[in-house]
């Protein structure tokens, strides 16, 4: 008896809460169908695969507004098959600006490209994204400033690095937003810091980024596109210049004892028509390099072409043809054409 009283005042608690607050949930599916042929380059040909398989984008979440002044959402995702926590924050407006504490997309998250396989939107090859993140963010107008976990990761490939990593101050990502009407301009900068054990030796390992985007959009045509320049950018965004997709480059190495920045540089451009309702078409362009203090330097490139097919409200189809060219021996190049399949309710 004490225990269903308990559940009961439980329940009459939550169902309190839910009626002083607004709740709004939603959620969307995604679905990949597509066929894959990818090559080792100056090494043995593949074959070409099909593969079926839900997004991790995938979601479900609330938005939740407990007044005029106090907000939340959260969002669950399907990592790998198993629920994950995308979004998880609060946020308060206090008159002057905004105050967010959580998990949600940092400033520098810039989500231009729609390209579609492995719901990769050109994000680690050539935008500027820092994904999600847990942080304490000021939001100002246009402007915006956040305080986040630093990466501490040396090396993309866990070779040669065994020592430890000191952190004292966290990574800061600011960013400005410039609206000319048909024309809208992103300024962005991000900082990290922390210390190395390499050799008994205590080793700084700096990464910035600077970057600048800019979209363009006139009667149905639009173009977007950014570039950025960073050193040991791949503990601040998203790098890729293998031609695998994998998020594993832009890090400072360690090589006989010797701590090496890496220089970053990437690019993207992309344009686009929406011929009506039904259909909109688009295409891009993305490009990534890294170089280790001036001696070896990578490179990636890829192309795509979509269409977003609207079938009915809350449902669409994105068929999609691509090609990713990863350069040098070794890397790969992988062409790929097929479907996403989306409802959102």
């Amino acid at each position: 008896m004490k225990n269903v009283i308990v559940v009961l005042a439980a329940l009459a608690l939550m169902a309190g809460s839910a009626h002083a607050a607004e709740w709004n949930f939603y959620g969307i599916v995604r679905m990949g169908t597509f066929w894959l042929d990818a090559d080792e380059i100056s090494g043995p040909d593949g074959d070409v695969q099909y593969s079926e398989f839900l997004y991790s984008t995938s979601r479900i979440g609330a938005k939740v507004k407990v007044s005029d002044e106090l907000i939340g959402r959260f969002e669950y995702g399907t990592l790998y098959g198993n629920a994950n926590i995308r979004l998880l924050y609060g946020e308060w407006d206090f008159g002057a600006g905004k105050l967010k504490v959580g998990q949600d997309y940092t400033p520098l998250s810039w989500i231009y490209s729609t390209q579609t396989y492995n719901e990769t939107d050109l994000l680690q090859l050539g935008s500027v994204y820092t994904h999600r993140h847990p942080q304490v963010a000021l939001t100002f107008g246009d402007f915006k400033l956040a305080f986040r976990r630093p990466s501490t990761t040396v090396n993309n490939n866990g070779e040669d690095f065994d020592g430890g990593t000191q952190v004292v101050i966290p990574a800061i990502e600011a960013y400005y937003r410039l609206d000319l009407d048909m024309l809208t301009l992103d300024f962005g900068a991000a900082y990290s810091s922390f210390d190395a054990r390499v050799d008994e030796n205590d080793e700084d390992v700096d990464s910035y980024l600077l970057a600048l985007g800019a979209q363009f959009d006139m009667a149905g045509f639009f173009m977007k596109g950014d570039v950025y320049y960073g050193q040991n950018a791949g503990n601040l965004i998203w790098i890729s210049v293998d031609g695998d997709f994998a998020i594993d480059d832009g890090f400072a190495e360690v090589d006989n004892g010797e701590l090496l920045d890496n220089e970053c540089l990437g690019f993207i451009l992309l344009a686009g028509y929406k011929i009506n309702d039904t259909f909109t078409v688009e295409a891009g362009y993305g490009y990534t390099q890294t170089e280790l203090d001036g001696r070896d330097d990578d490179e990636c490139a890829t192309y795509y072409i979509n269409a977003t097919v609207n079938l009915a409200p809350g449902l669409f189809v994105k068929p999609e043809v691509g090609f990713l060219d990863g350069k040098e021996a070794g890397d790969m190049e992988t062409f790929y054409y097929g479907l996403k399949w989306q409802i959102n309710f």
